[in-house]
């Protein structure tokens, strides 16, 4: 295995999209051939699976130098009704634009830290947004909450707004780790909110942990998943921390690079988390997740209904997710758009009511076939290929992949690739080998984190 590690321990994308964001076609976007497909999109599906709805809430009161988020860092709270009412007004050009009253399938609210901002400017932002939508009856209603200020009328305001899914952001128990990335997590806190969600009756509470953190060791991660195990979340997330400062500034240098576990010793990490949750009756879902059998996810992947997205995996799937906020990503399925990063620049554009759209992606057949690919690949370790034959060359293809088939990372067998349970380490690098822009043009300067 540490062989292949050094083999495959490359650059490359987590597949949240295809084509990922560095490859979109931004100069033949356009926003006015975007709204019409959108609106095709709506009209089509809106009545049999709904929308989903992501909301980026971008500030936090301090900097955790492992987030590779759009955040801004601040402990003014006053900013906290602007911004929502930029969202509503932003929710609004929806409404005008739509047919018909939307239907909320999915909604999440992400940061950033949602929790910075308080229960009634949160519910003032909800009820903005159902006020004119139908709610679906089997709505998933999900938010990112920060252990240190979620509070109980944090979760009960949103709980008794239709709300039944909370992900807490725990990263790491070790306080030397903890100091490391600027994120004093207390145990106590985690057990406090974890007890009050159940108390409420939160039908999913999931755990965030990363792993490859500044001065993680085998002992650090048994500390932290043993502390986990105790609270018994639904879902844990266990994410490989993408080191990338080249694009997220200065944040991600708040320590020394050389105190980062690399390549063998990493992912010796993952694979004794692995062992470990699945010791205490989780099951690994796609990349870096694992679910308890009782929860939605775990259903989703039995059932091959997993899908993922800009928000990572789901256990449902809707044709068309609204993004609203400052760089908020929207998808129809044939089009990607992305708001406005800056704060400032996409609250100026959504008071002079305009989408604040700064680019986006619309895209060809061939992408549509690579990215359902992908898609399978990603969520259920397996697709059929003859429908990228069509546009990718089956001899390009087996060349690409004939290393990894050498090695036993997967199989063809009737132009049907299976990922084998070695190859589930390298599932990203397998992507890549369908990924046409990226095989296309190769970066000059890193663009991505390393695969493993």
């Amino acid at each position: 295995m540490n062989r292949l590690i050094s083999k495959y321990n490359v650059a490359g994308p987590r597949y949240t999209s295809y084509p990922t964001v560095p490859h979109w076609d931004i100069e033949n976007f356009n926003t006015n051939e975007w709204a019409e497909r959108l609106k095709v999109k709506f009209n089509a599906t809106n009545s049999l699976e709904g929308l989903s709805i992501y909301i980026h809430l971008p500030f936090c009161e301090s900097l955790c130098t492992f987030c590779g988020c759009h955040k801004r860092i601040t402990k003014r709270h006053e900013v906290e009704l602007p911004y929502i009412e930029a969202i509503l007004n932003e929710w609004q050009m929806y409404i005008n634009l739509f047919e018909t009253t939307p239907i909320i399938q999915e909604l999440h609210l992400g940061g950033g830290t949602p929790t910075f901002f308080s229960p009634e400017n949160l519910k003032y932002l909800i009820d903005g947004i159902f006020s004119q939508s139908i709610i679906s009856k089997n709505a998933e209603l999900s938010f990112e909450g920060h252990p240190n200020n979620t509070t109980y009328k944090h979760l009960k305001t949103l709980r008794d707004l239709g709300f039944s899914r909370v992900s807490f952001g725990v990263q790491d128990y070790d306080s030397t780790v903890q100091k490391a990335i600027n994120r004093i997590q207390p145990f106590d806190k985690v057990v406090q909110v974890t007890l009050w969600a159940r108390q409420l009756g939160y039908t999913s509470v999931s755990h965030d942990i990363i792993y490859g953190l500044p001065f993680q060791n085998l002992e650090t991660i048994k500390k932290t998943i043993k502390l986990t195990s105790i609270l018994n979340p639904d879902r844990i997330s266990f994410y490989s921390y993408a080191h990338v400062p080249w694009l997220k500034g200065n944040g991600q240098r708040g320590f020394d690079e050389n105190n980062l576990p690399k390549n063998e010793e990493k992912r010796n990490l993952y694979e004794k988390g692995k062992e470990l949750f699945i010791q205490n009756g989780y099951v690994e879902i796609g990349m870096d997740h694992f679910a308890k059998p009782t929860d939605k996810l775990y259903d989703a992947w039995k059932n091959n209904m997993l899908h993922r997205n800009f928000m990572g995996y789901s256990a449902s799937k809707t044709t068309v997710m609204i993004g609203l906020g400052a760089s908020s990503i929207g998808d129809t399925e044939d089009s990607f758009s992305q708001n406005e990063k800056n704060i400032e620049e996409y609250m100026t554009l959504v008071d002079h009511g305009k989408f604040p759209i700064c680019k986006g992606h619309i895209h060809s057949q061939k992408d549509l076939v690579i990215r359902q690919a992908i898609l399978d690949i990603i969520c259920h370790f397996t697709t059929h290929l003859s429908e990228v034959y069509s546009y990718i060359p089956k001899d390009k293809i087996l060349s690409r992949l004939e290393g990894m088939i050498n090695d036993e990372l997967l199989v063809i067998k009737n132009d049907t690739l299976k990922v084998t349970e070695k190859g589930k380490t390298f599932v990203r690098n397998i992507c890549m080998a369908f990924d046409e822009y990226l095989q296309n043009d190769k970066p000059e300067k890193p663009l991505f984190s390393m695969t493993i």
